[in-house]
C-alpha cells in the first residue's frame, strides 16, 4: 500500500480507543515519527527543535557515559517502547511510543525492534504542539505501564520535574531549574547538573 493510501486511512487523533494495534503500527509507511497511546494515533508536527535536540543530546550523552559497563543502557529516538498490559501479543498491544530518551535495566525486555514492557526511566523533552501528550497522555500510559520515573524537561522556561512511581502512582518533585543537580533513583547515583543543561538557554 503506498504512504498516501495509509495517510488518507489514518486520520489522527482517534475519539475511541482501540482502534488500532501494535500489529497496525508495524504495517505503516509514514514519513514521519508516529506513536500509538491506547489505540489513538498521534504524528509529529514538526522536527523538533535546536534546543530540544540540544538538551537531548546532552542528557543522552551523560546517561550513555555515565551507564557504560553496567548492566543499563540508554537508547534516544527514534526507538519504539510498547507498552504491553495484558499481553505482549502484537494485536493486544495498543501503546507503542519513541520517548526522548529511555533507560532500560532488564536486557529481557529488549529486542531487535526495541523494548517490550516499561523502561526504568524515561525523558521526555517537551515541544511546541506537543505538551498535552506528553504532560496527560504520556503521564498516564507510563504511570499505567510501571515506568519507575518520568523526567519532563521544559526548554522555553528551563525547568525539569520528575515523577516517581509510588505504589503505583506517580509522585511530583518541585519544578528543578538553574542551579540544581538532579539525583535518579531509577538509576543509582546518576546525577544531571541543570546549569549544564540549560546552558546554551540563556
Amino acid at each position: 500500500m503506498e504512504e498516501d493510501d495509509v495517510k488518507n486511512q489514518v486520520k489522527e487523533p482517534f475519539t475511541e480507543y482501540g482502534r488500532y494495534s501494535y500489529a497496525d503500527y508495524l504495517s505503516w509507511q509514514f514519513g514521519e515519527m508516529v506513536e500509538l497511546i491506547k489505540g489513538k494515533v498521534f504524528r509529529q508536527a514538526a522536527a523538533p527543535r535546536v534546543s530540544h535536540q540540544r538538551i537531548a543530546g546532552h542528557v543522552f550523552t551523560k546517561l550513555y557515559t555515565f551507564l557504560n559497563g553496567k548492566k543499563c543502557e540508554a537508547f534516544i529516538s527514534p526507538f519504539d517502547v510498547r507498552l504491553p498490559i495484558r499481553s505482549k501479543n502484537n494485536e493486544d498491544i495498543d501503546t507503542v511510543v519513541q520517548p526522548d530518551i529511555c533507560v532500560i535495566c532488564d536486557p529481557s525486555k529488549l529486542d531487535e525492534l526495541g523494548c517490550v514492557g516499561a523502561p526504568d526511566l524515561i525523558v521526555e523533552i517537551l515541544s511546541p504542539g506537543n505538551n498535552k501528550k506528553e504532560l496527560q497522555n504520556k503521564y498516564e500510559v507510563y504511570e499505567e505501564a510501571g515506568v519507575k520515573e518520568y523526567w519532563i524537561i521544559h526548554p522555553s522556561e528551563c525547568t525539569l520535574i520528575i515523577y516517581s512511581l509510588v505504589s503505583g502512582k506517580y509522585q511530583g518533585s518541585r519544578f528543578f531549574t538553574f542551579g540544581d543537580k538532579v539525583l535518579s533513583a531509577a538509576v543509582p547515583g546518576f546525577e544531571l547538573d541543570l546549569d549544564e543543561v540549560f546552558a546554551h538557554l540563556q
